[in-house]
C-alpha cells in the first residue's frame, strides 16, 4: 500500500508534516529518530491522519494536494 500521512509535533502542537510512505510504521520510527532534517527538531511525533491508496501515483497526488494552501485548509477543516 502507498500512505499519505500527517503527523504532529508532541513538543510543539502547531507544527505538522504531510508525507507519503510505503511503510508508514517505520516511517514514523524515523520521524521519532530524528532521521528525517525537515522534522528532527520537533520530535517527537504522532500520527494525526493517514490515508491508504493502493495507487502510488494517486497517493503521491494526494500528498501533493495536502501541501498546496486548499490542503492545508482542507486539513485544518476536515482533519484537525
Amino acid at each position: 500500500m502507498n500512505y499519505v500521512y500527517l503527523i504532529r509535533s508532541d513538543s510543539h502542537p502547531k507544527q505538522s508534516y504531510v508525507g507519503y510512505s510505503t511503510d508508514l510504521r517505520k516511517r514514523l520510527y524515523y520521524h521519532n529518530q530524528g532521521d528525517s532534517p525537515h522534522t528532527a527538531k520537533y520530535k517527537p511525533w504522532s500520527l494525526a491522519f493517514y490515508a491508504a491508496f493502493p495507487n502510488k501515483t494517486k497517493a503521491l497526488e494526494f500528498e501533493a494536494y495536502l501541501k498546496t494552501h486548499s490542503g492545508k485548509a482542507f486539513i485544518a477543516k476536515r482533519l484537525t
